[in-house]
């Protein structure tokens, strides 16, 4: 079956950037960041008719220039992207070029430098008002920093959309990264920027990689309290994952009145990815979406770029998580218990031989408890929160304890 969204309530005019050609970011056989991850979405959210929505605009992203790229990375390293691309048999494995995480490859530049383009066409829409939310899928590449590529990440496009927010005019910008893994590369490009907040949820670098993402890192001298980060615990699951978001994300949201939020959303948090260790159903990603995008409306006047990020449970999460978040920023959510469109399915089991979820939801029971009710001293979760809270809330005139 294909779900048409109701039409019951306002539709944001929403850009989702997406073309076959993102497909080109290709590490190669068996590597984790499949691109049939980009595909399959894409193919999904066609086939729940999301993409047929009049206010929705299919936008295809452009290779960013060096001279954009420039703006958050250094021209250094740009040429070695350049040189690597052009010849993979001489990598840069100081500059994380040609590494186990990031093989080279012919062409690597363009197929980065297009997905950096997809975050800087999102941002570009919401500066011209063409667009009040946009959604890049196949970006979210929080790893890469200034001088170096990371974790499967060559070019940082959230950073990148960022930057231009920020030349474009808007004072201050919010970054909030759901993924598993810390979103280090971002925190490090704006470590020094008092006009950006970063938020990271993820599982503590103790047990993940990078390794970074601890409560003790607020920010430069400059800019303290602008890098926030929870690392919740190996085994987090939806309870102890939404609590932790609820009780630190909206109060610094609040502090801070960013004119726009990017978030990341990246899904390998989920029980089922073979990377992470997190335990959190489609059903929490889901609902974490749909909080950022009414903190965006709350705080924002809407305005709103989601992007894509970590997930590497290729056919069974990642088309369903991001089909919501992108159902989600056109304003028209699919219901957790929708069938998984049958033609969908049947592509699935005929490319890869295996049966795709029936449903859009995990059926899972969505609870957590707020923070309102008390602080657990005995709770992980809740030690973490409380770190966090005693790390920031203060240079935010919040009250750690009771805000």
């Amino acid at each position: 079956m294909t779900y048409l969204p109701g039409l019951s309530q306002p539709a944001p005019p929403t850009t989702v950037v997406w073309n076959s050609a993102m497909t080109a970011y290709n590490f190669g056989p068996g590597h984790p960041m499949a691109p049939e991850r980009m595909d399959l979405t894409a193919r999904l959210a066609g086939s729940l008719g999301l993409f047929d929505l009049g206010h929705v605009t299919i936008a295809a992203p452009e290779v960013a220039s060096d001279a954009e790229l420039e703006s958050v990375h250094s021209p250094e390293f740009v040429a070695a992207v350049h040189r690597v691309s052009e010849d993979p048999s001489t990598p840069d494995e100081a500059r994380g070029l040609g590494t186990d995480d990031d093989p080279a490859f012919a062409g690597m530049h363009e197929a980065a430098a297009r997905l950096a383009g997809g975050s800087l066409l999102a941002a570009s829409a919401i500066l011209d008002g063409t667009a009040l939310h946009a959604v890049n899928f196949g970006g979210g590449l929080h790893h890469a920093a200034r001088e170096r590529a990371s974790g499967f990440c060559i070019y940082n496009d959230s950073a990148l959309a960022i930057q231009r927010l920020l030349d474009g005019g808007l004072p201050r910008v919010a970054y909030i990264d759901i993924d598993a893994h810390h979103g280090d590369g971002t925190q490090s490009i704006f470590w020094d920027d008092p006009r950006v907040l970063t938020i990271s949820i993820h599982e503590s670098g103790l047990t993940l990689f990078p390794g970074t993402g601890f409560a003790n890192e607020i920010g430069g001298p400059a800019a303290e309290g602008t890098s926030v980060n929870v690392a919740l615990p190996s085994g987090t699951g939806d309870a102890g994952w939404l609590r932790a978001f609820h009780a630190v994300v909206p109060q610094l949201i609040g502090a801070f009145d960013p004119a726009v939020i990017v978030s990341q959303h990246g899904c390998d948090s989920h029980r089922h990815d073979p990377l992470a260790h997190l335990q959190i159903s489609v059903d929490g990603q889901r609902e974490a979406a749909t909080a950022i995008g009414n903190l965006a409306a709350r705080h924002c006047d809407g305005r709103w770029i989601a992007t894509g990020g970590g997930g590497y449970s290729v056919t069974d999460v990642v088309p369903r998580s991001w089909s919501h978040l992108i159902a989600i920023a056109a304003g028209r959510p699919v219901p957790l218990r929708t069938e998984v469109p049958e033609d969908w399915r049947a592509y699935v089991l005929a490319k890869f031989g295996r049966d795709a979820p029936r449903l859009m939801g995990d059926d899972v029971e969505l609870w957590w408890r707020s923070w309102e009710v008390g602080f657990d001293p005995n709770d992980a979760v809740d030690r973490t929160v409380m770190a966090t809270r005693k790390a920031v809330f203060p240079l935010h005139g919040l009250d750690p304890w009771f805000d």
